[in-house]
């Protein structure tokens, strides 16, 4: 087995993570290496925002508004960002061109957001993907200073892989009802 479909196979998410988070420096390879992903035009119609400490309560705050929820289940909002040190954010940055329609540009950007969390699995980090109806909340929205041009896909939640992690499970496909041919 090639050490990429071991790493791919092996892939898991991480609904928790310890206070652990690489770098900006170490996450630096790591993006050029996702920037590799299929990109009709070339045209890079993504961007990635790192939020770390305060920027993670502020995105807590925005989804408290955003959700109009009182008390108990406010505070559930707020603490969401929390649960890991690092979230980068994915941005579906379009580009203007006539040959490379939006939903492509999104699918090349969700593509890089897919690459990072294997690369950063494969380094040895945990690493969930969240969305949700609030990712393109206006509130939240304004918190990231998106342009008009954009649209949030979602946070990778990054930290450490927990001592006590169990195995993942998942469930093994039949390829066959998945792969068709014409």
């Amino acid at each position: 087995m090639s050490q990429v479909l071991k790493a791919v196979a092996e892939r898991r998410s991480y609904s928790r993570v310890s206070t652990a988070a690489p770098s900006h420096a170490e996450l630096l390879p790591l993006v050029e290496a996702a920037a590799r992903v299929a990109d009709h035009g070339a045209l890079r119609p993504w961007r990635l925002i790192e939020l770390r400490g305060a920027a993670r309560e502020r995105l807590g705050d925005a989804l408290v508004a955003a959700s109009g929820k009182k008390g108990e289940r406010d505070k559930g909002q707020a603490a969401k960002p929390l649960r890991a040190e690092l979230l980068i954010a994915v941005v579906a940055s379009r580009r203007s061109s006539s040959k490379v329609p939006k939903w492509e540009q999104d699918a090349t950007a969700a593509g890089v957001a897919h690459m990072l969390s294997l690369l950063l699995d494969d380094a040895g980090w945990g690493v969930f993907w969240r969305t949700g109806p609030l990712t393109r909340a206006t509130r939240v929205r304004k918190m990231h200073k998106l342009a008009d041009t954009e649209e949030l896909l979602g946070w990778l939640y990054v930290g450490g892989v927990p001592d006590n992690a169990k195995a993942g499970k998942r469930l093994k496909i039949d390829p066959e009802r998945y792969l068709s041919a014409l």
